[in-house]
């Protein structure tokens, strides 16, 4: 039978239609298939690119030379832009709000192989990344005009990735997303109603009763959210209270490029070159330490396109429950 679930924390709403699961589009997926042209994410195809602005190397190598294991980029066709100029005095309308289109917007290049999906680096690499989305943060933390940063990745024409070598991309905007605004405001409101952080209860009853429990690794959980907007959407997240990714206890990276790596192996055995965003919400930077939220990650399964009822209404509907969902991407964890 369907159900419509509501998200504790920002009230989003969810139709769950188990019967449409039998549609035969539903889990296709799409992803960017290499053309044979020239990568220019590639080690030795480094002029192809902008030039760095940081990169993770070891033995000594030159900057846009090969020798690298990450690379970040300015993006060459970025959504916002630092050298962007004031609003023209007569281009502002009475009532309506324009800022200026200013903003950082990089190029992470998780690895100089030629990958396709994050599942295919080592956990060692992957806590590389991890560490440099860490560090990035940081750096825009310190600039005073920059009030949030966001890293996300798209994996799959499916879902929006322009060019297949894997790489994940960093904005920092002087204004907060409205998405994060909505988390913040509805996790106080949920802990002034119930007396409790909204994420320390849905830790708490993954790891209870095991329900919407994907995985673990040491301080980090993987769950199926109770309103999971798409079909095996599942959030990392910390166990305790911790706000901003870019404060992350360095010698936790591995552990938790362990679990990211669990999660998307599994995502890939329950549905082969499976096309995903991932997106990492953390407080802005300006946030100082608060009772109800925790930074996390978002993976985002791209089996079904969002059409006009999503778009009418700003509603989703999921043909899996979370419960089945975690179930699923437990067992093919574990391998069975």
């Amino acid at each position: 039978m369907p159900e419509i679930r509501q998200d504790p924390i920002g009230g989003r709403w969810v139709i769950f239609s188990p019967a449409r699961s039998a549609r035969p589009h539903d889990f296709e997926s799409a992803a960017v298939t290499h053309t044979g042209t020239v990568c220019p994410f590639c080690e030795g195809h480094e002029h192809l690119s902008s030039k760095e602005v940081f990169a993770l190397r070891h033995g000594g190598s030159s900057a846009n030379q090969p020798g690298w294991q990450v690379r970040v980029v300015p993006n060459r066709f970025p959504a916002l832009t630092a050298d962007s100029g004031d609003i023209d005095p007569a281009a502002r309308e009475p009532g309506l709000a324009i800022l200026p289109g200013w903003g950082i917007h990089e190029v992470i290049i998780e690895s100089p192989r030629h990958l396709t999906n994050t599942s295919q680096l080592s956990t060692a690499e992957l806590a590389d990344v991890l560490a440099i989305y860490r560090q990035r943060l940081g750096n825009l933390a310190a600039i005073d005009r920059v009030r949030y940063g966001l890293v996300f990745k798209n994996v799959g024409l499916a879902a929006g990735a322009s060019l297949e070598h894997l790489h994940s991309q960093l904005l920092g905007t002087p204004i907060v997303p409205s998405t994060v605004i909505d988390e913040l405001t509805g996790s106080d409101r949920y802990l002034q109603r119930h007396g409790t952080c909204p994420w320390c209860r849905m830790v708490d009853d993954a790891l209870g009763d095991g329900l919407r429990l994907v995985a673990e690794e040491g301080p980090f959980v993987a769950i199926c959210p109770f309103a999971a907007r798409f079909s095996w959407e599942t959030w990392i997240l910390p166990r305790e209270h911790a706000h901003h990714f870019h404060r992350v206890e360095e010698s936790s990276l591995a552990q938790l490029a362990q679990l990211i790596r669990r999660v998307l192996t599994a995502m890939d055995r329950v549905i082969p070159r499976l096309a995903y965003n991932y997106i990492i919400h953390s407080a802005p930077f300006d946030t100082h330490a608060v009772d109800h939220y925790h930074w996390h990650m978002e993976i985002l399964p791209r089996t079904a396109g969002i059409a006009g009822f999503e778009w009418g209404t700003g509603y989703f509907i999921n043909p899996v429950l979370p419960e089945k969902a975690a179930e699923s991407l437990g067992r093919a964890d574990r391998g069975e």
